[in-house]
């Protein structure tokens, strides 16, 4: 199990990505349009550093939804691939099979 601290974090950071998704969206395709004048694409710029590092969804980690785990992840399962090993010897997950021999 990952620490609740990590966990937490992250959770906060995706509620600050989705809040700040927007905005953002909307400042970068400011500064990205060259069509516009230097000054206005510049305060663009200024405007979307001054916005918390947080809301960026680079920001992100993937974790487990069950542990919390931040490495192994599978990104179609959300899952850490030590939990989907337990899960599928359990028979949790329809159509995983685990080999073992």
């Amino acid at each position: 199990m990952a620490k609740v601290s990590a966990t937490e974090n992250n959770q906060k950071k995706v509620r600050l990505v989705k809040k700040h998704a927007a905005k953002r969206a909307q400042l970068k395709a400011i500064i990205n349009n060259r069509e516009l004048p230097i000054e206005e694409r510049f305060k663009a710029q200024l405007k979307l550093a001054e916005m918390p590092r947080n809301s960026a969804k680079i920001r992100l980690r993937n974790r487990c939804v069950v542990s919390g785990r931040p490495r192994g992840y599978y990104r179609k399962l959300g899952l850490s691939r030590i939990a989907l090993r337990e899960l599928g010897s359990k028979g949790l997950i329809p159509g995983l099979v685990k080999s073992s021999w």
